[in-house]
């Protein structure tokens, strides 16, 4: 599978060499174009090699200089997309991270089946306020944002209501290693390890639990969630990828079955979560 970051410049590279096929398709150079334009010809070349993202304007006159105006619309729409596949955490988290947790609120409370594979840290909505204020606290730290993390995990909290309140359904598979992961102290990572017990007695919760030891059909991979097979979100350290593109559902949801396969549940699943809180001392 490629990473996120690929998908997002392949995604751009896509627009671009749709662009240079009209520019061929018109017969004209790229200096004419630019001329046409009333840019520079490096600007021409920079967005035909997808160096640089073209506007809304700069597809619009791009298409109108080729004799294309009626493709404008649908490469305008396929641009954004790209842009959208690929946000920087910077950018999501110039203002703190309070508001980049209430912002997924209305996702989380419109989504009826949830996938979700955690291969780093504890799914968000299963985190306890221990765990997640050092969890908050040290990406804030890492990133430099803003110190609004007592109103974040406050934010989080009110987020985690979906797993108890309507009609929504998780099906959640964790990593070993993310119960072993220190974050945070002994005592916060006890008390997480025992709410994770707890919360997967929920009726509305799958949890599955892969083992050290599981013959992977997959290889870990990034943390992602799955919004009613048809929305993707995708967390690497420098970016948030959103994706919506049904082959590459179809693809997350392919990588989510290999891994249930191989992972363990109910009283398996208990077994491992003690043995954590027992390594703990």
């Amino acid at each position: 599978m490629s990473s996120p970051s690929s998908k997002a410049q392949e995604a751009r590279e896509a627009v671009a060499s749709r662009l240079r096929e009209l520019r061929l398709d018109a017969g004209i150079t790229g200096r004419e174009l630019a001329v046409r334009c009333g840019w520079s010809e490096s600007k021409s070349s920079r967005i035909e090699h997808a160096k640089t993202p073209p506007s809304d304007a700069d597809i619009r006159a791009w298409c109108t200089a080729c004799g294309a105006s009626g493709q404008a619309d649908d490469l305008i729409a396929a641009n954004r997309q790209a842009d959208s596949m690929y946000v920087q955490w910077k950018q999501l988290q110039r203002t703190g991270l309070r508001r980049l947790q209430e912002s997924g609120i209305p996702l989380y409370e419109q989504t009826r089946q949830f996938h979700v594979y955690c291969s780093n840290v504890m799914p968000g909505f299963f985190q306890t306020p221990g765990y997640a204020t050092a969890l908050l606290t040290s990406i804030a730290e890492f990133r430099g944002t803003p110190d609004d993390v007592s109103g974040a995990v406050e934010a989080r909290m009110d987020r985690s209501h979906v797993i108890r309140e309507g009609d929504h359904r998780f099906a959640v598979l964790v990593e070993e290693s993310v119960l072993r992961y220190r974050i945070g102290s002994a005592e916060v990572m006890a008390a997480q390890l025992g709410h994770l017990l707890s919360v997967m007695a929920l009726p509305s919760i799958s949890l599955g639990i892969i083992p050290f030891t599981a013959p992977r059909q997959a290889w870990p991979l990034e943390t992602f969630t799955i919004f009613d097979r048809q929305r993707i979100h995708v967390e690497t350290l420098s970016a948030a990828i959103k994706e919506t593109r049904p082959s590459d559902v179809a693809m997350y949801l392919k990588a989510f079955g290999n891994l249930k396969e191989v992972a363990v549940y109910a009283a398996h699943a208990r077994t491992l979560i003690t043995s954590a809180i027992d390594a703990l001392g």
